[in-house]
């Protein structure tokens, strides 16, 4: 059955891309499991972010660590995805990576054709970054890191956890909470400066 355009069902306009918008720039959210990727996805997204997360069963114990997270119900098992207009001309579209690794399989892909990456570090899991670090290293994606807030983690000041993640100090480091637009919004425009500071040395 062949469908008229007009029968096309259309976004809502709030949905819709501003026509203002002339680049788009592909950016991936990672860290590890349970550090609040969908929850950034979602906070900062103009759009209804697509999430692909499913309730955890008792398939995954054993094989998933949940140190830390035990109150965690779902996970994401592909990707999250949204959309965030930085400026009039700037689009960012964004994608979530799983945290488990048994799905970091799926990295790759979200990997190719990215400009730049947020890793969300959660504090009282500080080892899952490194993992997470090395793969965007290989991939050769920057990237700047963002410590999320969450009650009961060890507190840290950014230096002393620099050091701990053995981060140069060119990388850009964070705080930020994930559940707050604004917040999610600033992580994301310093990964634009970084972006455009790297561009800016590579062509003096």
């Amino acid at each position: 059955m062949a469908f008229k355009s007009s029968e096309l069902a259309e976004p809502p306009n709030e949905e819709r891309l501003p026509h203002t918008a002339s680049a788009a720039v592909k950016v991936v959210i990672v860290g590890g499991f349970g550090v609040g990727k969908t929850t950034m996805v979602g906070s900062v997204s103009e759009i209804r972010p697509l999430t692909t997360e499913e309730t955890m069963t008792q398939a995954g114990a054993g094989i998933d660590d949940r140190a830390g997270v035990e109150h965690k119900t779902a996970t994401t098992v592909a990707m999250d995805f949204g959309r965030i207009s930085i400026s009039d001309e700037l689009v960012l579209y964004l994608f979530g990576t799983p945290g488990q690794q048994r799905f970091w399989f799926l990295w790759n892909g979200l990997f190719e054709g990215a400009l730049g990456a947020v890793v969300l570090v959660d504090t009282r899991r500080l080892e899952d970054s490194f993992d997470v670090m090395g793969r965007l290293e290989e991939s050769g994606v920057p990237f700047v890191v963002a410590v999320n807030s969450f009650a009961g983690a060890p507190d840290h000041t950014l230096q002393e956890l620099r050091s701990a993640l053995d981060l140069p100090s060119d990388v850009p480091l964070m705080s930020c909470d994930a559940r707050q637009r604004d917040s999610s919004r600033d992580v994301l425009i310093s990964l634009m400066h970084y972006l455009h500071s790297l561009v800016a040395t590579e062509s003096s």
